[in-house]
């Protein structure tokens, strides 16, 4: 997420960086922890950006521990609908322990906000088909190497944009960055 960073505070956004242990921890505790993590930054209106698990422990916190401060949502390439790459995965003794307990808790299906607290909620999705994914799942439709098109949605959200970026790629688009910055400035991407 460092390139995204450095494009978001070039457009006048201060940016901290969440880390989390996505093996040793569960999901709903990841999401609690970057609720925890949110509260101690100042500022009247708090922003969320996540790639990937990132934008899932997102979706977490915003359904079991919301922050009471209002902002946008971006999620970058994160399987909301759970991921078939890694279910595939999952299915080796050896996949389950590296993949660990956030990923598991996914698997069992995150759970979605009942209500985003009038946050606005904005997807960027890939569609180039380069990846690790492709070798433990077979994908029939689109996808960007890791996470499958369909495995991207989030009911509710407000707008979404697919680029021609694979799963990791999509951290270095100039693009993407730019679509960010526009989302959390306008709440709506640059078409």
């Amino acid at each position: 997420m460092g390139f995204i960073a450095r494009h978001l505070r070039r457009c006048g956004f201060r940016t901290y960086c969440f880390s989390y242990p996505t093996v040793r921890r569960a999901l709903r505790e990841n999401a609690a922890a970057l609720r925890a993590f949110a509260d101690g930054i100042a500022g009247d209106v708090l922003h969320f950006v996540g790639h990937s698990l990132g934008g899932v422990v997102i979706q977490t916190m915003l359904a079991c521990c919301p922050p009471a401060r209002g902002g946008r949502v971006v999620t970058i390439c994160s399987p909301h609908a759970g991921t078939r790459a890694g279910a595939a995965l999952a299915r080796r003794p050896w996949g389950r322990r590296l993949l660990g307990r956030s990923i598991a808790d996914l698997l069992r299906g995150a759970p979605y906000p009942a209500d985003l607290g009038g946050r606005e909620v904005a997807l960027i999705r890939g569609d180039r088909p380069f990846g690790l994914g492709r070798f433990f799942a077979r994908f029939d439709g689109p996808n960007d190497g890791v996470v499958a098109l369909d495995e991207m949605r989030w009911p509710g959200a407000v707008d979404e944009i697919l680029l021609p970026v694979s799963h990791t790629g999509v951290l270095f688009s100039r693009r993407a960055a730019a679509q960010v910055c526009h989302f959390l400035r306008f709440g709506r991407f640059a078409r």
